[in-house]
Order: structure tokens, then C-alpha cells, then sequence
């Protein structure tokens, strides 16, 4: 694998780049992932994901190198939390059901019978 490094001092100030001139990950790769994410790639394509995909494991691997050590882990950002009632039951007017249960074109033990949605 090539790899370009530049390197340019200003005002005391170093800049290094790297560039690399070779994609991270291979076409066959790029075939295999295509395949389970149930994509059709044209061959022209599969050099364009080529390059997308290297460029996103470089980032990731870039962001390996950060230092959290002193970062807390944060499970949601807001502070919201899941509020919920208790489960309780209430009282039902069986009468007011059958007479629900009357004015529908077809019931099964009890229940409103529909078609099926799916």
C-alpha cells in the first residue's frame, strides 16, 4: 500500500498529511457487502463504493485514535427518561360492548371481526 505524507510548517504551526493512494478495502469486498445488503452494483459503481468505504474506515480508524479516557459514557444526550403508568385494569360496561358488538357486521367469541390487514 502507498501512502503520500506532506508536511508544511507556517508560523511555527506543523501540518502533516496523509494520503493514501490505495483504497482500504478491495472490489471483492465491496461485491460481498453489496450482496448482503441486497445491492445490485454496476461495475463502474463498485470503484465509486470502493473509494467511499475506504475514506469511511479511515475516518473510523481515525476516531479509534481519539482519547476518551476522560469522557463519560452517555446513553441519551436529553436527560429524558420513560415514564409509565401502572398497568391497571378498568371496569367495562357490558352492556354498552354488546351493544357495540350488535351494530357490526360480524363477531368472533366476543371480538369485532375484520378482514385481514395484511
Amino acid at each position: 500500500m502507498r501512502i503520500c505524507e506532506f508536511a508544511y510548517s507556517c508560523n511555527s504551526h506543523k501540518i502533516r498529511i496523509t494520503i493514501r493512494m490505495e483504497p482500504m478495502i478491495t472490489k471483492k469486498e465491496v461485491q460481498h457487502i453489496a450482496k448482503l445488503a441486497r445491492l445490485g452494483l454496476l461495475e463502474k459503481e463498485l470503484g465509486k463504493f470502493q473509494k467511499e468505504l475506504s475514506s469511511i474506515l479511515d475516518f473510523v480508524k481515525k476516531l479509534q485514535g481519539a482519547d476518551t479516557s476522560k469522557v463519560e459514557p452517555v446513553s441519551h444526550i436529553t436527560g429524558a427518561k420513560n415514564v409509565m403508568r401502572n398497568d391497571t385494569g378498568r371496569k367495562i360496561d357490558i352492556e354498552r360492548v354488546k351493544k357495540i358488538l350488535k351494530e357490526v357486521p360480524e363477531t368472533k367469541e366476543g371480538y369485532v371481526k375484520v378482514k385481514a390487514v395484511f
